[in-house]
């Protein structure tokens, strides 16, 4: 990595080298700026801080090996004062990691937890993992809204991460499937919907989804597991990832998810919460398929139903 003398106020432009080739320009800043907040690094790409080749960028702009980075002066002291990972989310997330090899890790992430840190989280999923394992390379493949449990990988080589989110961008390439409590009687069968989603900001910041015939092509599968208390449990199979797919899918069709208090029905949460004790959103990452390596290394990763929600699937019967 080259890096060229500082610019005018301290600022610094660095190169991208050949291996960073493809990685997100917040995660690169993250490495770049040791010890600072994700919720830093978004502040300073916002405003204009932070050039990519001389213009302001996104922070999930793909950056290109030669790229030229400018970094402004940072000072890390007071942020670095928040120190580490609290003891009691650093125990865990060690004790959530369901499957580890040599190419990734995969963590059944609590309900809670936010996969990454930023908009007022100190600590996400990620930052505890690399307090966890100071010195290794780990990145996320992929994120799961704080809210929702369940599998969220973890590639710790740069290669793997690459072809991970390549999977992720082909149809087919990684299936995955949730379980979700939805409100009320869904029909028998497989409910496909294929409907746009985009993703809005309301005042403060706060990102809101829609179906849109503007936005992004959006597929979800829905299928009736069970009948619980007049609701249905399900299963779901996603063909794209969108932010909050599920959750703004199930509001579509008329059956939000159970406990889901952004996009849901508040008398149903009500409900749920005082009839089965459901006090989080009934949504649970529960298995990915894959195969790196061209094909020839095969995964299937399970994390079982969170013990909360089974408990809440118990009352309801």
């Amino acid at each position: 990595m080259t890096e060229s003398a500082p610019t005018r106020a301290g600022a610094r432009t660095v190169t991208v080298p050949d291996d960073r080739d493809g990685q997100r320009l917040d995660n690169f800043l993250l490495g770049q700026l040791k010890g600072a907040p994700r919720s830093l690094v978004y502040k300073l790409v916002r405003s204009g801080q932070v050039r990519v080749n001389g213009g302001r960028a996104k922070a999930e702009r793909k950056l290109a090996a030669g790229d030229e980075v400018r970094i402004p002066p940072v000072r890390l002291g007071e942020e670095a004062a928040r120190g580490a990972p609290p003891p009691g989310l650093l125990q865990r997330i060690e004790a959530a990691i369901v499957y580890e090899d040599a190419r990734l890790l995969a963590l059944d992430k609590p309900s809670g937890v936010a996969s990454h840190g930023g908009s007022g989280i100190s600590f996400g999923a990620i930052e505890t993992l690399r307090a966890l394992r100071p010195g290794q390379t780990l990145e996320l493949a992929h994120r799961l809204d704080r809210d929702t449990s369940g599998l969220l990988v973890v590639a710790k080589k740069r290669s793997v991460l690459a072809e991970l989110q390549a999977l992720m961008r082909r149809p087919g390439g990684m299936r995955k499937r949730y379980l979700t409590l939805l409100v009320g009687r869904l029909p028998d069968g497989t409910l496909s919907v294929d409907a746009p989603l985009h993703v809005g900001l309301r005042q403060g910041g706060e990102r809101h989804v829609q179906v849109d015939p503007d936005g992004k092509p959006s597929l979800s599968h829905f299928r009736v597991l069970e009948r619980r208390g007049g609701h249905s449990y399900c299963e779901v199979r996603i063909d794209t990832g969108r932010t909050h797919q599920i959750r703004v899918h199930a509001r579509h069709i008329g059956h939000p998810v159970a406990g889901d208090d952004k996009y849901g029905d508040p008398e149903a949460n009500r409900r749920l919460r005082d009839r089965a004790g459901l006090r989080r959103l009934f949504l649970h990452a529960a298995s990915l398929e894959f195969a790196l390596d061209e094909g020839r290394a095969a995964y299937t990763i399970n994390a079982p139903l969170a013990p909360e929600l089974a408990e809440v699937l118990d009352r309801l019967a």
